[in-house]
């Protein structure tokens, strides 16, 4: 034992006093760090872009939102606008779906213009295409034979139709080929024409009958047929073509036997 004594105080052992130790009748004293871990726990909490955050910190609490709930928040939102934008807006002063009025306002204004376009081929309309004045401005049948120059020659009647219906379009041709072609009319009503009734062979009409330049025929179409017929003809007559390209072509008409014979009140009249 003396040998131990000598050796602790040859080492240089610290010596403790009797006062620096704790009294064991003193309770133990423990320092609260709970405070300061939850105050660092909250801080690491809130900071969610932590590079090296704490392994104990990281998991989230039960009352706090994951990170990513901001996100399908957002897409919730834009969800949402998706559907709002397929939805049909009310409130805009117009029907969702047309309703039987708006049907019916539809359909009489159809009508009515489907009758305004009827109307407008049908009756004597527009300056200088109806069968009236387009008789008025013929060329005499005489003089036709004997200026040199082809000649067409419609034979027509005033309560024909059809004929009503394409005088449009003769007088389109005609203002188009007027210096070049002559332009005849002959009302089969009237007594006088008779003879060229027979000699053309007219049984319908209207009846377009194309001449050369000598007066011979070179063809003719009767009856309702696109406006391309007439002027196709019209054109090869008007270059001197030996044939033309629609010789004997027929369609819709009215026949000729139901024609309105009346004298002839004026011998010179081609009407």
């Amino acid at each position: 034992m003396a040998r131990a004594a000598s050796t602790s105080s040859a080492i240089g052992l610290p010596r403790f006093s009797s006062s620096s130790l704790q009294s064991p009748h003193q309770p133990p004293r423990f320092v609260n760090f709970s405070s300061y871990v939850q105050k660092k726990t909250r801080r690491h909490r809130r900071i969610f872009c932590q590079n090296n955050p704490d392994p104990v910190d990281s998991a989230p609490a039960a009352d706090e939102k994951p990170l990513i709930e901001p996100e399908s928040g957002t897409n919730g939102s834009s969800d949402n606008a998706a559907a709002a934008e397929a939805t049909p807006s009310t409130g805009t002063g117009f029907p969702e779906y047309p309703d039987k009025n708006f049907n019916r306002r539809i359909a009489l204004g159809s009508t009515l213009g489907a009758l305004g376009l009827f109307l407008s081929a049908r009756l004597d309309v527009g300056g200088g295409s109806s069968l009236k004045e387009l008789s008025a401005a013929a060329l005499p049948y005489e003089e036709a034979l004997s200026n040199g120059k082809p000649t067409v020659v419609e034979f027509y009647a005033d309560w024909c139709e059809v004929c009503r219906e394409l005088a449009p379009d003769v007088y389109k041709v005609k203002q188009q080929y007027k210096d070049r072609v002559n332009f005849v009319m002959m009302n089969v009503d009237n007594t006088k024409w008779e003879q060229e009734l027979d000699e053309f062979g007219v049984e319908g009409i209207p009846h377009f009958a194309f001449l050369d330049r000598k007066g011979n025929e070179e063809g003719n179409v009767v009856g309702r047929l696109p406006r391309q017929y007439l002027l196709e003809n019209i054109d090869a007559l008007a270059r001197g073509e030996e044939t033309i390209p629609h010789a004997r072509v027929v369609g819709q008409f009215s026949r000729a036997e139901s024609r309105k014979v009346r004298p002839v009140s004026d011998p010179r009249s081609h009407g």
